[in-house]
């Protein structure tokens, strides 16, 4: 097993982050990583982490109470952690509050105990955000992993809004390749809430709305490692529908978005006629991303002279 620190690559090269002296450059980015017995991938994902060479990276991992090897493996990774934290078995979200509650990073995120960064991942998020201070948080080109870690699917890259969020169009935001600024986090509550299972995510974001733009930047940052227990495969149907529980119960505490409530009534009775439902999600939902709106953040994308916007 090769242990090379945080600031070198596998093989134990020194990265050209820490060579060039960059650290005073890029922000300080905490990630968590909350796992309950994880052994069968776990050490993949820190080892994602760990040989990214940013050189200004805050890991926690928080062991849920694990009763198989992942005592074992963090205990092989400790000397490149900045904390590790012990605790009862009380559920992914609360183990993440546990972990962000020691953060110090000035951009913060999370990776879950069997998913991974994409090689670069830390640098073009450091980069992004130290090159435009106003904005607050990012989400890559979603992608996905299999089971033995390969990757094997890349997504279109979207636009967001909280219109449309909201409105039912483009929920899906891929949390492993989103991070945004602890000043964000503070001003959202600075928690995820942990009497979801599934949904702590999803509901997070809905509060990063309330604040602000979220800008999709085209690169990969982190994927999604498709496997039997996963859960949001494993019930999607029910991930729906607290999602859509969400949604519904923000939109009642907001009472200036009458045409979104309007337009999410008449597409659920829509959505029950089974052969309007399919032309339905053809042509209304679908134009739905592709609305300019006031709220569309552009992209941000990689030219010539670094990190630039596109309308």
């Amino acid at each position: 097993m090769n242990k090379s620190g945080a600031g070198e690559e596998a093989d134990g090269s020194s990265t050209s982050l820490e060579a060039n002296g960059e650290q005073a450059r890029f922000p300080r980015i905490t990630v968590v990583t909350a796992v309950y017995n994880g052994e069968t991938y776990l050490e993949d994902t820190i080892r994602s982490l760990v040989y990214q060479g940013y050189p200004n990276l805050e890991y926690i991992i928080v062991n849920d109470g694990s009763t198989d090897r992942t005592a074992e493996i963090i205990r092989d990774y400790e000397r490149y952690l900045t904390a590790q934290i012990n605790q009862t078995n009380r559920g992914l979200y609360a183990a993440l509050n546990a972990g962000f509650a020691r953060s110090t990073g000035e951009v913060m995120g999370w990776l879950n105990c069997s998913d991974k960064l994409h090689t670069g991942g830390l640098a073009a998020v450091g980069s992004v955000f130290a090159t435009f201070p106003e904005i607050e948080w990012i989400t890559g080109r979603p992608t996905g992993f299999n089971i033995l870690g390969m990757t094997t699917h890349i997504d279109i890259l979207k636009r967001w809004s909280r219109f449309r969020f909201l409105a039912g169009a483009n929920q899906y935001i891929q949390q492993e390749s989103t991070f945004w600024r602890k000043s964000l986090w503070e001003r959202a509550g600075g928690r995820v809430e942990s009497s979801y299972r599934d949904v702590g995510d999803f509901e997070l974001w809905v509060r990063f709305f309330r604040h602000a733009r979220l800008y999709s930047v085209d690169c990969l940052i982190a994927g999604y490692r498709f496997h039997p227990d996963a859960i949001s495969i494993a019930g999607r149907d029910i991930y729906d529908r607290r999602c859509n529980e969400i949604i519904e119960r923000e939109l009642r505490s907001n009472t200036s978005r009458p045409a979104i409530r309007l337009f999410r009534l008449v597409s659920r009775k829509v959505m029950r006629i089974p052969k309007v439902r399919g032309l339905w999600n053809r042509t209304v939902m679908r134009g739905l991303y592709e609305l300019p709106g006031p709220d569309w953040a552009p992209f941000i994308e990689c030219g010539s002279d670094g990190w630039v916007m596109r309308r």
